[in-house]
């Protein structure tokens, strides 16, 4: 490959991995601009939802479905079971953990969220050992597990050095969509202009007769959803996924939310495309090893010259 075509296969791969953590990251950002809290547990609830993904190929067989031109049928009840899945478990999560802990100081929030890290992580190690064929029968439950193939390697591009394959397409496909749909729902839609003015001011809400605490779970449940969306998109990508994945995807999750603005959804996307993209590049121009250092000077960067994110609107701070 000459060295134009290798920048052409890293940007490829660097906006296909961006697009899959700018999925994880609108789940962040939506639960930051509402409720203003890091949600930590998010990357976890994440991993839950590939090992769903897993559980239910295992139960269905779908393993030993072949892949018909492109895409297996298979992949449908994955994208039904794992946003499903997430949203109601992150709605759970908010029910029974966030919500009695709305007036406390913003410390106890955070430190709740990362105690149910720990639950989503310890449970994904539990779930890693089901005695089913697809977690290899229980034998070895931190092990990664294997995720079937079940979208085409084929490249689309032809004979062309440069792949492009279905894969790419698949995760291209749906974030853009999501993105956009989720963006009309925000601003046209009753729900989001309920969304925005609990953002705005909670109190001034409620005595408008909006239900907050309603609201609040209704992110909670889009947010879990995108999430799991990511977690199929993710295991059909990658093909392998194991029980501490969640930090990883969560911590470049987090991280594009902020370059991109926290709470602005085009920001989280455009954060998550920079990251995969400098990942790719750095990979390829620089040193595996120097990756993370590179992505996160880009950060510190951005943050020191644009404080409020790439997209993000500089608030003034009432005193």
């Amino acid at each position: 490959m000459t060295d134009l075509q290798v920048f052409f296969q890293q940007l490829i791969t660097g906006l296909s991995c961006g697009m899959i953590i700018a999925l994880i990251a609108l789940g962040y950002t939506m639960v930051y601009g509402i409720v203003e809290l890091i949600n930590f547990a998010h990357g976890d609830l994440f991993m839950l939802g590939s090992f769903l993904a897993l559980t239910i190929i295992g139960a269905l067989g779908l393993d030993q479905v072949g892949v018909d031109s492109l895409v297996s049928w298979g992949i449908f009840p994955l994208f039904i079971a794992a946003p499903v899945f997430c949203g109601a478990l992150n709605w759970g999560v908010d029910r029974f953990a966030y919500r009695p802990l709305r007036d406390a100081p913003r410390l106890a929030p955070l430190v709740s969220a990362i105690g149910v890290s720990f639950v989503f992580l310890n449970l994904g190690l539990f779930w890693g050992g089901a005695p089913m064929q697809v977690f290899n029968m229980g034998g070895a439950a931190a092990a990664p597990k294997d995720f079937p193939a079940l979208v085409s390697n084929r490249n689309l591009l032809g004979d062309s050095v440069i792949q492009f394959t279905a894969k790419d397409l698949l995760v291209m496909g749906m974030t853009i969509p999501l993105m956009i749909g989720l963006t009309v729902v925000v601003k046209y839609t009753r729900l989001g202009k309920s969304m925005r003015a609990v953002a705005q001011n909670a109190t001034a809400a409620r005595l408008m007769g909006i239900d907050v605490d309603r609201v609040i779970g209704a992110t909670f449940v889009l947010g879990g959803a995108l999430g799991g969306v990511a977690s199929v998109v993710y295991a059909i990508y990658n093909n392998t996924i194991y029980f501490q994945m969640g930090y990883r995807a969560g911590m470049d999750a987090f991280t594009a939310a902020v370059l991109g603005g926290i709470g602005n959804l085009p920001g989280a996307v455009l954060g998550g495309i920079v990251i995969g993209v400098v990942r790719a590049m750095s990979d390829q121009y620089i040193a595996t090893e120097w990756t993370n250092a590179v992505v996160f000077s880009i950060l510190i960067l951005v943050l020191i010259f644009r404080p409020s994110g790439l997209l993000g609107a500089a608030v003034r701070e009432k005193v």
